[in-house]
C-alpha cells in the first residue's frame, strides 16, 4: 500500500524522497524491518494473552530429555509468524503482482488450516486435532489455486529469447530480440542445458488424456505443496528448528526471485529471467524476518510453540516460492532437512509393520522418529541438535545456490 502511496505523492506532489519506494532493495530492507519489529514486540504480547487464556501445548511423554519441562508451554504461535509476513507484505509489495497475490493466499489459506487444528487441540481439548483427511483437502485445495494459476494466467510469463539465425526460443541464451510467452519450462539443476518443459515430461500421458496431459503438471504442484508443508510440520518438534531452517531457506529463494527478477544478472548468470518475479523479494524477506523475529521466544528454552498454525504455512509458502521461480527441483536439497524428516517417519513406519508381519514383533531403524528425536535418544542437548541441523541447512543452501554455476 505504501508504495501507490508514494508513487502517488512522487508523481503529483514530487515529494522529496518517495521515489526510493521504486527500489525493490529498499522496501525488502523496510520490510525485514517492521516483521521483525512486529515479531519482536507483537509476540509478547500475544504470549500474555495465550498464557491468560491457558493456551499450553499438552505434552505426551515420549521419555526424551527436558520434555516435561514444556508442559503448559504456549503454543498457536505460528500467528505471530503470519502477522509478521502479511503486514510488511501488505505495506511494501505492489498487490497488483500475480505473484504476491498467490502468496498471501497460500500464507492465508494454510495458516487458517493449521490454526483450525491447533484450535481443536487446545479449546477443544481433542489431541488429535483437525482429522489428517481435512488437512490433506486443503493442502489440495491451494495446490489446485497455485497449479492452475500458474499454468493458465496470462500474467505467469517467463523471457525466451529468439536466435536470429534459427528463429528458435531459449529461455538463456540472450539476444536482442525476446519475447515474453507463456511456457511450462522449468529449470534442472546441475545441467548446462537446463530447461524442462513440463507439456514435453508429460507428453507420454497423451495416449490416456489426449490435449489435457499438460494439466498432469497440476496434480505435481499438489503433491510439492503437501510434501514440503508436511515435511516442515514434521521438523517442527525442537526449540527453533523449524523457524530457523525455514528462515535459511527464505533467504536462499529471495536470492534465487532477485537474480530470475533482474534481466541483468539473469543474463550474466545465463539463467531464466521470470519478468515480476522480483517483487517476491519483499514477501520473502518479509518471510526471512518473520522466522528469525519469532526465534527471539522460540529458541531454547521456547517461550511459545509455532503449532501447526506457523508450519504448515511456511512449510506450503517455501513450496509455493519455490514453484514460481521454478526451482521445484532443487526443493530435495534445498529442503533436504525436511526431506530426511519425512524420510525418516516413513522409514520407521513402514519397517516396523514390515517386520512385525514378517517376525511377529516390530522392529526399528532408529531410535526414535522424526530423526531430531533420534539424536535426541542418542544423548545430545537439544540446542546442539539444532545449531548442527542449522549448520547443514546452511550447507545445503550454498549447495543449491552453487547450481546456478554448477551446470
Amino acid at each position: 500500500m505504501l508504495y501507490y502511496l508514494f508513487n502517488y505523492l512522487e508523481e503529483n506532489f514530487d515529494f522529496f524522497g518517495a521515489g526510493v519506494f521504486q527500489y525493490i532493495s529498499f522496501r525488502a530492507g523496510m520490510a525485514t524491518l517492521v516483521s521483525l519489529l512486529i515479531a519482536m514486540i507483537f509476540g509478547g504480547r500475544l504470549i500474555k494473552i495465550l498464557h491468560r487464556k491457558q493456551v499450553g501445548e499438552s505434552i505426551r511423554d515420549l521419555g526424551l530429555a527436558g520434555q516435561m519441562e514444556k508442559k503448559g508451554t504456549p503454543t498457536m504461535g505460528g500467528i505471530i509468524i503470519l502477522l509478521a509476513i502479511l503486514v510488511p507484505t501488505l505495506l511494501f509489495a505492489r498487490l497488483d503482482n500475480i505473484y504476491i497475490i498467490l502468496m498471501l493466499v497460500s500464507t492465508v489459506w494454510l495458516g487458517i488450516i493449521g490454526f483450525l487444528d491447533d484450535y481443536i487441540k487446545v479449546f477443544r481439548k481433542n489431541k488429535e486435532g483437525l482429522a489428517g483427511k481435512f488437512k490433506v483437502i486443503g493442502q489440495i485445495g491451494l495446490g489446485l489455486i497455485v497449479g492452475y494459476t500458474l499454468f493458465v494466467s496470462d500474467d505467469v510469463v517467463v523471457r525466451q529469447y529468439v536466435n536470429g539465425a534459427t528463429g528458435a526460443l531459449s529461455a538463456v541464451d540472450a539476444s536482442p530480440t525476446y519475447l515474453d510467452v507463456k511456457s511450462m519450462i522449468t529449470s534442472i539443476p546441475f545441467r548446462k542445458n537446463n530447461e524442462l518443459d513440463y507439456c514435453t515430461m508429460f507428453s507420454f500421458a497423451e495416449p490416456i488424456f489426449g490435449q489435457w496431459a499438460c494439466f498432469l503438471y497440476i496434480p505435481f504442484v499438489i503433491v510439492i505443496i503437501t510434501a514440503v508443508s508436511n515435511g516442515a510440520n514434521i521438523t517442527d518438534g525442537l526449540d527453533g528448528l523449524a523457524a530457523g531452517t525455514s528462515a535459511i531457506i527464505g533467504l536462499t529463494l529471495a536470492v534465487f526471485a532477485w537474480i530470475s527478477g533482474n534481466t541483468i544478472i539473469a543474463d550474466y548468470l545465463n539463467i531464466m529471467f521470470i519478468p515480476n518475479s522480483g517483487e517476491l523479494v519483499i514477501f520473502c524477506t518479509a518471510f526471512v524476518g518473520a522466522c528469525i523475529g519469532f526465534l527471539w521466544y522460540n529458541s531454547y528454552p521456547a517461550q511459545v510453540f509455532m503449532g501447526d498454525t506457523g508450519s504448515l504455512a511456511i512449510g506450503g509458502i517455501i513450496a509455493v516460492l519455490a514453484l514460481i521461480v521454478r526451482k521445484e527441483l532443487l526443493i530435495p536439497i534445498l529442503c533436504g532437512i525436511f526431506l530426511v524428516e519425512n524420510l525418516s517417519v516413513m522409514l520407521q513406519v513402514s519397517y516396523f509393520k514390515y517386520t512385525k508381519k514378517k517376525y511377529g514383533e516390530g522392529r526399528r531403524i532408529f531410535k526414535m522418529s522424526p530423526l531430531h528425536h533420534h539424536y535426541q535418544k542418542v544423548g545430545y542437548h537439544e540446542s546442539k541438535i539444532v545449531s548442527r541441523f542449522w549448520i547443514v541447512g546452511i550447507m545445503l543452501a550454498i549447495l543449491s545456490l552453487a547450481t546456478l554455476k554448477l551446470r
